[in-house]
């Protein structure tokens, strides 16, 4: 056991599908988890090969216990499109306005894609300008005007999530699914498959989910939906998305290098969420340490994606509404993940 060592935190709780690795990568995991613990990090765990390396919560953090993903909520909308697209629901190439029918007397909004959408280049600005407060409800969010042409600008906001919100649920009522919104179908379809409970979904005044943000799950369900993205959408043999779909929430859009369908890919030109959220200001570092996909949310919420490692990252931490107030402080990806990955 000197050459192999387990997690000191996952040894004390017994988790029997925690993996013994190296002494030497154990060493880095540490370094990595006091660099978060120091900046109210409360869940850390890393994941290979869909093997638990290393896990550890402080202070709130449980590992029972969901928190709040805020903006990295917005990933699992590019996932539940290939869903969509698999099930024969949707076509990324599709026009908004074959189902949003009020879009088609719009000069711009009528040329408005579905992967316009998701790539946040609809010309539709992502925070709806003065319109709605923070994350509007689908009704108000299919009012947004647009005077722009679609991929000319990326504008990041609530907003777009919500119109995807509005699209699906008319969809699923067209098809006669059965699923009463977008989240009983991302349920059905995906989380539920792949053993993901969250702790709570918040929804809107409409009464329906919030996909911008809104969930709050545990850093191990939030890690299976990772690996399950690293896996080409393949559980148990199975593949529950369109792969060519899938694929597609990691290609680019003109407008912004750094940003595929609803997941961030850090690389030089990447134009990040706003002047004060850290993501884009390291994007040069970080595009040095390999391909990397993250969902990122206030408080330096992150779920990484390492493809040349086969590995997922999850890092939660206290101080979502301070995060929102004071931008990123003093956390820094390519800190954390040089620190864990030995770069």
């Amino acid at each position: 056991m000197n050459q192999m060592l387990l997690s000191r935190r996952t040894a004390l709780i017994g988790l029997s599908a925690v993996t013994a690795v190296p002494a030497f990568a154990q060493t880095r995991f540490e370094a990595a988890r006091a660099y978060s613990t120091a900046r109210r990090g409360i869940s850390f765990l890393v994941m290979q090969r869909g093997q638990v390396l290393f896990e550890d919560y402080q202070g709130q953090g449980k590992r029972f216990k969901g928190w709040e993903l805020a903006s990295g909520t917005k990933s699992f909308s590019g996932v539940m499109a290939a869903a969509l697209v698999q099930d024969g629901l949707l076509k990324l190439d599709e026009y908004c306005a074959d189902t949003l029918r009020e879009f088609w007397s719009d000069r711009y909004r009528s040329a408005i894609r579905v992967t316009d959408l998701l790539h946040l280049v609809s010309g539709i600005d992502g925070k709806g300008g003065r319109n709605f407060g923070n994350v509007p409800t689908y009704a108000e969010a299919v009012t947004a005007t647009s005077n722009k042409g679609t991929g000319t600008q990326f504008s990041y906001g609530p907003v777009p999530f919500q119109i995807f919100g509005e699209l699906v649920r008319r969809k699923l009522i067209a098809a006669k699914t059965g699923d009463a919104d977008p989240l009983a179908y991302l349920t059905r379809r995906l989380l539920d498959p792949l053993g993901i409970r969250p702790i709570r979904w918040q929804r809107g005044s409409d009464g329906m989910p919030h996909l911008p943000s809104g969930a709050a799950i545990t850093a191990r369900d939030w890690a299976k939906f990772g690996q399950f993205v690293l896996a080409g959408g393949v559980h148990q043999g199975k593949a529950l998305v369109d792969p060519v779909a899938l694929r597609a929430n990691f290609e680019a859009s003109k407008a912004n290098p750094g940003y595929g369908l609803t997941w961030w890919m850090p690389r030089p030109g990447m134009i990040g969420p706003g002047p004060r959220s850290g993501v884009a200001s390291e994007a040069v570092s970080l595009s040095g340490l390999g391909k990397l996909y993250m969902a990122a949310g206030a408080g330096n919420q992150r779920l990484y994606l390492l493809p040349d490692q086969d590995m997922v990252i999850v890092r939660q931490a206290d101080g979502i509404l301070e995060g929102l107030r004071r931008g990123a402080g003093d956390w820094s990806d390519q800190t954390f993940l040089s620190l864990l990955l030995g770069a």
